[in-house]
Order: structure tokens, then C-alpha cells, then sequence
């Protein structure tokens, strides 16, 4: 890849392999945790967030061993528990104690597990769109994680993504799939959801009763017409955590970040601003 290629950021050392990470602005750390898109990276998924949070935040937003660019080692499997240890490693490796961290999707079950396992390392978390919960897999899902490589059907997901049809472009389409058919990207990513795959949605559920005892303050954001992830795991998700706070956006889908780009971040860093 073209050494200005900004999905490419720092290099750093996380365990036995690198990690590719974004690190922008000053201030309280915020860490971005990015979806299981294909062909996602951390740029791809927050590239309309970083600049805005960067404002008054540091933002650290990794790539996720076996997405985007990131080292692709062999004899490491995708697992909830192999994640967390990448986040607390670059954690350590960046001598960051304490983080702040916004995870989209697969990235919120990330989040959540890590704040369960380690409450001291989190101060505040923001669930977007978020897994975590156990519930029968979606149609939308499916699709996601059952992506085979071809602009047509990279063009359908996008139409399973956002709400505003208005988004979704033949451009944007032909961009996701060309980064869906990087060098070791498509063959990463099927290896890691392959069928049937409600064991991998189980998997990176988290127990109810280890919800109900997060000390943290959660906010929680999903797009009502969210085909990817029920809004119900959402509400589920605000059900079980005392200290929550649930936004929901309408005519909005799994996209929050990019359909309500602006309020999402104003939403998201005064939340975080507070008590800061």
C-alpha cells in the first residue's frame, strides 16, 4: 500500500505481534474499538470521528488483530479473549492506566468484556450499535459475516448498513470492496466467522449478571432501523446496567457514526467530557 495511505498509521508492538493504531490529539485517552465489517479498518470505521474527537480527546483507534493492517500472525485465533489482551498490550505499551473506549459493534462487546474483566483500566464506555448480549443471530448479520467477495455484493451489504440509501453509492461500494480483496483481508475474515455462526455471536456475549455489576458510566447508541444488530440488544443492554444511558437515532440504521456523523459526536464527546 502507498506509504499515504491513511488508513496506515504508527506501528505498535502489542504481545507477539504489531498493531496498526491511529493517535491523534491531546487531552483524556479515548480508545475506538472498530466493527467485523469486511474489509474494515480502524480509519475505514472512524475516519468521520476521529478529527472531531481529536478536538478535545486523544484518540487511539487500533486495528484489530485480524482486521485491517494490523499483523496477521499465525497460530492466533480471533477470540474475544485474544482482543482484550491486544487492547490492554497497547494499552501498556502507549502507558496509558485508564481509557475511556467506544466500541462499534463487535467492538462494544470488545469493550464490554474488557471493562468486566478489568473495571479499573475503563472510566467510561460508549456501546454503539453494540454485540455483547446472546440473541439469535440477524439476517443482517448473516450477510456481514458470510461476505464473499464481489462489488454486487458488497453494494447489497451497504444497502443492510445504512438507512439513507442516499449513502450508499456505487463509488463507496467499489472502494469497500477493493478493500475487502486486500492481500490476506477476505481470507482473514472468513476464517474468523465461519458458519454456523451463532456460536461466534454467543462468544463474544458476556454474562448478564457480570453486566448488571459494571460500576461504569455506559453510554448506549443505536440506530432504530439497525438491521445488523437489534435495537432490543440495546435495550437489553440499558436494562441491565444501572448507570446507563440509552440515545437511540430514528431513520437511522447500523451506521450511527456516519448517518448522524454531528450529533453522534457531540453526543459522544460531551458525555465523555464530563468529569474528565
Amino acid at each position: 500500500m502507498p506509504d499515504d495511505n491513511p488508513e496506515i498509521g504508527t506501528s505498535v508492538r502489542t504481545g507477539a505481534f504489531a498493531t496498526n493504531v491511529h493517535d491523534r490529539g491531546g487531552g483524556a485517552p479515548v480508545l475506538l474499538i472498530h466493527g467485523s465489517g469486511p474489509g474494515v479498518s480502524a480509519w475505514a470505521n472512524w475516519r468521520g470521528v476521529i478529527p472531531a474527537l481529536s478536538e478535545r480527546f486523544r484518540v487511539i483507534a487500533p486495528d484489530m488483530v485480524g482486521f485491517g493492517f494490523s499483523d496477521r500472525p499465525s497460530g492466533i485465533s480471533g477470540t474475544r479473549e485474544v482482543w482484550v489482551r491486544q487492547v490492554l498490550d497497547l494499552m501498556d505499551a502507549l502507558g496509558l492506566e485508564r481509557v475511556d473506549i467506544v466500541g462499534n459493534s463487535f467492538g462494544g462487546a470488545i469493550g464490554l468484556a474488557l471493562a468486566v474483566a478489568h473495571p479499573a483500566r475503563v472510566r467510561r464506555l460508549v456501546l454503539m450499535g453494540s454485540v455483547g448480549l446472546s440473541f439469535p443471530i440477524s439476517e443482517g448479520l448473516e450477510k456481514v459475516w458470510g461476505y464473499e467477495p464481489s462489488f454486487a455484493a458488497m453494494r447489497a451489504l451497504l444497502d443492510v448498513f445504512a438507512f439513507d440509501r442516499g449513502l450508499v453509492t456505487d463509488e463507496l461500494a467499489e472502494l469497500r470492496f477493493r478493500a475487502s480483496t486486500r492481500p490476506g483481508f477476505q481470507e482473514s475474515f472468513s476464517a474468523m466467522f465461519p458458519a454456523p455462526r451463532q456460536r461466534h455471536l454467543d462468544a463474544l456475549a458476556t454474562h448478564e449478571a457480570e453486566i448488571r455489576a459494571l460500576p461504569h458510566e455506559v453510554l448506549i447508541v443505536h440506530g432504530r432501523e439497525d438491521r445488523v444488530i437489534p435495537l432490543d440488544v440495546s435495550l437489553r443492554l440499558a436494562d441491565l446496567i444501572d448507570r446507563a444511558q440509552l440515545h437511540v437515532f430514528g431513520r437511522c440504521g447500523h451506521w450511527t457514526q456516519i448517518e448522524q456523523a454531528a450529533r453522534f459526536n457531540r453526543l459522544v464527546g460531551d458525555f465523555l467530557g464530563e468529569g474528565a
